[in-house]
């Protein structure tokens, strides 16, 4: 169960559409509700970041030369032991 405040302008609005539909205010919320949870349950995480993916490019080899120093590491550690 969630409550919520609205504004006397949204319940105003709210109460109108809902009388349109024919439907109660609460039922007229419900559906509303699982319509948006819906759309951005279906909607693409990665669209959001179509205008920048792939802008930037780092050169390559990073990761090789990350799983190095961290063997590196992990050598010294041991040898401290």
């Amino acid at each position: 169960m969630r409550s919520v405040r609205l504004d006397a302008e949204l319940e105003q609005r709210l109460e109108q559409a809902a009388a349109v539909r024919g439907e109660s205010v609460s039922e007229f919320i419900r559906r509303a509700a699982a319509e948006r949870a819906d759309a951005t349950l279906r909607a693409d995480p990665v669209a959001g970041f179509a205008d920048v993916l792939g802008v930037v490019h780092g050169g390559g080899r990073r990761a090789r030369k990350t799983g190095e120093a961290f063997r590196r590491e992990l050598a010294k550690s041991a040898r401290r032991r």
